[in-house]
């Protein structure tokens, strides 16, 4: 009777462990797809920094040429200044794409100003834009790659009732605004000087 004893204790203490750590496996899996997240979330807003920094130098330099083009210029302006107002994933999507879409606008025009064009300064900023805009798009389909992974993670049975217990909650991919996917409209009649 005593052997017995011993050997369903020894079952449930078995039982007890092995459940305890397969939650410490789902909580350790769990914990690591959020880190992703947040780590994939970083590395998006150093780059949107890095370009928030280059904008000023870029309408400085714009400005001397596009005289006439005024809203253009303060379409990039208002738009970074979104940027830093930001909070959250929603709203620096949305200022990422207004940023982008008055990129888009700005480079465009630049094409009636061949002086502009050609200038050393503007080409070294627009390529490092370029590439800054390029490195963003990357760094966003990694991050909803993680975000995915997480939100797919927290939803499969079992981790579902570790993340119920531990109140882990989906997290937000990055979208892009519809209006944003519009192309951008170009004026290329400049206003006349007052």
């Amino acid at each position: 009777m005593f052997r017995v004893g011993m050997i369903m204790l020894a079952l449930l203490v078995l039982v007890v462990l092995g459940v305890v750590l397969y939650f410490v496996t789902i909580y350790n899996g769990l914990i690591r797809l959020k880190n992703n997240i947040d780590k994939a979330w970083s590395n998006i807003d150093v780059l949107l920094k890095q370009r928030h920094d280059e904008l000023p130098k870029l309408v400085a330099i714009c400005e001397g040429y596009m005289k006439f083009e005024q809203e253009t210029l303060q379409k990039v302006i208002e738009a970074r200044s979104l940027y830093g107002q930001a909070r959250g994933v929603a709203q620096t999507s949305e200022a990422d794409q207004a940023v982008s879409q008055a990129l888009k606008g700005l480079f465009a025009l630049v094409e009636k100003y061949p002086d502009l064009k050609a200038d050393n300064n503007f080409l070294g900023l627009q390529g490092r834009v370029s590439i800054l805009e390029n490195s963003i798009a990357d760094r966003r389909e990694f991050f909803n790659e993680s975000v995915n992974l997480y939100n797919i993670q927290i939803q499969q049975i079992p981790d579902v009732i570790v993340a119920n217990i531990l109140n882990f909650e989906a997290s937000e991919l990055w979208r892009i605004n519809p209006h944003d996917l519009e192309d951008v409209k170009i004026s290329f009649n400049p206003a006349k000087p007052q």
